[in-house]
């Protein structure tokens, strides 16, 4: 389980007339956050700079950043420093910044950076990624209602139903409930239901939803 952001966003703040312009996506490897990059610069050609920072991966262990010709450690850096302090991942930050004329020095342009990456992650969504277990159930029709209310009661994600001489359900359960899921699915079917772990899928969540 780790944290990322459900989509685009971006927002825009002035700094002694310099634009910054943040731009964040949730990516899911390098391939995809270096095109997002590109995007961004051919969206904006006139920008003097954009500075960017991504981290991949639930370890986390893919991280680059770039100044991308503002003075070492003044961009990328405070942008990636950001993102590690909010524990995200699966996620890319690209800062446009437009000169305007004053220049602000290594701690103005740190501070622009860091400002500039934290209101855009603020305004952001922030999901859970969780581990799921894909089950199919096979549930005779007299304990199906008993079997439909608990799933409500524990807002678990049917995402298919199949009736056949038994109803054939699929479902999608936190892998970490599973053992208690198969002890209350036995005791409410007095162990008449068939169950069969189909998959583990890794499902983006906010709250009690899930984002398929």
């Amino acid at each position: 389980m780790y944290k990322s952001v459900l989509k685009e966003e971006s927002c825009e703040i002035t700094i002694k007339k310099s634009i910054f312009i943040a731009n964040l996506s949730p990516v899911s490897n390098e391939e995809e956050a270096e095109s997002f990059i590109s995007k961004i610069r051919e969206e904006q050609p006139q920008a003097r700079h954009h500075c960017y920072a991504y981290i991949i991966g639930e370890d986390r262990l893919t991280q680059k950043y770039s100044d991308d010709g503002e003075p070492q450690g003044t961009a990328g850096m405070p942008i990636l420093d950001i993102l590690r302090k909010k524990e995200l991942t699966d996620v890319v930050v690209v800062v446009t910044r437009y000169f305007g004329g004053i220049l602000l020095g290594a701690s103005g342009l740190v501070r622009a950076y860091s400002e500039s990456c934290n209101e855009v992650t603020q305004i952001s969504q922030e999901i859970l990624k969780k581990e799921f277990l894909d089950i199919m159930i096979k549930i005779d029709y007299n304990n199906l209602g008993k079997f439909l209310n608990y799933c409500e009661d524990k807002k678990l994600l049917i995402h298919e139903k199949d009736f056949l001489e038994m109803v054939n359900v699929n479902i999608y359960v936190p892998k970490e409930d599973y053992e208690s899921f198969r002890s209350d699915i036995m005791n409410i079917t007095s162990g008449k239901a068939l169950m069969e772990v189909l998959d583990e899928v890794l499902i983006d969540t906010i709250g009690d939803k899930l984002y398929i």
